[in-house]
């Protein structure tokens, strides 16, 4: 909706094919709609995307109240009617969405026409797709009972019993992002069969959002190889998920002892929180279900057009050309290619970037940071600090060895009771999850993915720290205090 208005950036974007938000326009609208100062309007988006570092000062948008509500306010009265209509909709949705995949597969891999396939694009996929999307937007708004709540629980009890009293949103359910975890589990256990774990997690991946990577579903290996890591390791998962119900219900009886006429309060609303949280991770999950069907809409597009992969190099108006018989798009492959493959040659990117960018000058500065970068700063050698501040991501303290990974195709190196160290982890790296003793990682909020996921398994996680893939390197030893969002590093 904010696009809309006009002579200002787009809400997201990318830097050399790395997706990044428009924090300031958002917090911008905000401050202008509630008249609160960046830093107080960013705190309202804080459990989603992070902390912004002190020293940086938001740009803010010289956006005025009157004209933002005369620009966008009809169209987020439409998104609200439309969200409303979703939100009765969504477990309709969440039901009809595995057989309209798998219907659909069906019919893009029996057509051979660019007219038919094309059809098939604009009448049924994409409309699908963005049904898809606004219903994850619909179960994505539900979490905001666990933001409440999470605040609430602080106040009476703490960060660390909060964190544990959220540490049970699976219910007597179970969480579409623990799925992929707990269903391999299943698999070496005899209760799920491959088949069944493909069609019920094969969508989900560490690339689920690269259309150009194979997911699990089509890359049967990578199955074969978490089973052969699972045995290997043997951890138990179900034990994981026992432990931590044990720490849950001791942290909900302390909180019943001190504050006894609050019993029904905590059960109603941790309830809610709990149904919130399951609605937003399916709902994600069948929107990435229905996404990954554009893969296989692309794959056909390029076996028709005789590009093969190349058909990735393409954005799908120029696809929409090509299949309407335009041919004058397949110019921009070439120079793409070489650029994509420079690209990859990149380091990870400072996750918070303020003022232009340039990846060459930023490499090739000896005191550039890997936490932020700010080009209105002197970028100056700051001394190593012992301590590393992020997010309390899951409760828990615990002193370990750490494994710095690159990428989770690395989790073979993860041995049993190491302390995982990441750039950033989501649904594709929590399969290595049973395996670590704790999570660190530079890129995360409270209600991320990963520290959700190992709130679950009870696995103590630090998210959000900045540079603690840089700082620290694998066989170096910390304390990890989920419970405070700080990792000591010891000498």
């Amino acid at each position: 909706a904010l696009n809309f208005i006009p002579g200002y950036y787009v809400l997201s974007g990318n830097i050399c094919g790395r997706p990044y938000m428009n924090i300031s326009r958002r917090v911008s609208v905000i401050s202008a709609l509630l008249g609160k100062d960046a830093k107080s309007s960013f705190n309202i988006l804080g459990d989603f995307y992070g902390d912004i570092p002190d020293e940086i000062n938001i740009p803010m948008y010289p956006f005025r109240r009157l004209e933002i509500i005369r620009n966008i306010m009809p169209r987020i009265l439409k998104i609200i009617i439309s969200s409303t209509k979703d939100t009765k909709n969504l477990k309709g949705f969440l039901r009809e969405t595995p057989e309209w995949c798998k219907n659909i597969r069906v019919k893009i891999a029996n057509l051979s026409d660019k007219a038919e396939l094309l059809s098939l694009w604009k009448n049924e996929i994409q409309p699908y797709v963005i049904r898809a999307w606004n219903n994850a937007g619909a179960g994505a708004a539900k979490i905001t009972n666990v933001t409440a709540l999470d605040n609430a629980l602080t106040k009476l009890v703490g960060s660390e019993d909060a964190n544990t009293l959220l540490s049970n949103l699976r219910g007597d359910s179970e969480l579409e992002s623990l799925g992929p975890v707990v269903g391999i589990y299943k698999v070496n256990m005899g209760e799920l069969s491959r088949d069944e774990y493909l069609n019920k997690y094969g969508h989900r991946g560490v690339h689920e959002y690269e259309l150009s990577i194979p997911d699990p579903m089509e890359d049967t290996g990578w199955l074969d190889k978490q089973i052969r890591e699972y045995k290997k390791s043997k951890i138990d998962v179900y034990a994981l998920l026992e432990k931590q119900h044990v720490q849950y219900e001791t942290a909900k009886n302390r909180f019943i002892c001190k504050y006894p006429n609050k019993e029904k309060w905590l059960s109603n609303k941790l309830g809610k929180a709990a149904e919130g949280a399951q609605l937003r991770e399916e709902a994600r999950s069948e929107f990435v279900r229905a996404f990954r069907v554009i893969r296989a809409f692309a794959l056909k597009a390029g076996e028709i057009l005789e590009l093969g992969n190349d058909i990735f190099f393409l954005y799908i108006d120029e696809i929409e050309k090509l299949l309407s018989g335009e041919m004058s798009e397949l110019n921009y492959i070439p120079l793409r290619k070489e650029n994509y493959e420079k690209y990859k040659t990149f380091p990870t990117f400072p996750s918070i970037i303020k003022g232009r960018f340039n990846p060459d000058e930023w490499l090739n500065d000896p005191n550039r940071r890997t936490d932020y970068y700010d080009a209105s700063i002197p970028t100056i050698k700051l001394p190593d600090s012992q301590i590393l501040k992020g997010h309390a991501g899951a409760a828990g303290r615990i002193e370990g060895i750490v494994r710095v990974l690159s990428h989770p195709e690395e989790g073979e190196k993860l041995l049993p009771g190491e302390i995982l160290v990441a750039a950033t982890t989501n649904i594709g790296w929590t399969p290595i999850f049973p395996k670590a003793a704790a999570v660190i990682t530079d890129i995360g909020a409270p209600l991320s993915h990963a520290a959700i996921v190992a709130r679950e398994l009870g696995i103590p996680a630090v998210v959000g720290c900045g540079n603690a893939s840089s700082r620290l390197k694998t066989g170096d030893k910390v304390i990890v205090d989920g419970g405070q969002g700080i990792v000591h590093i010891l000498d």
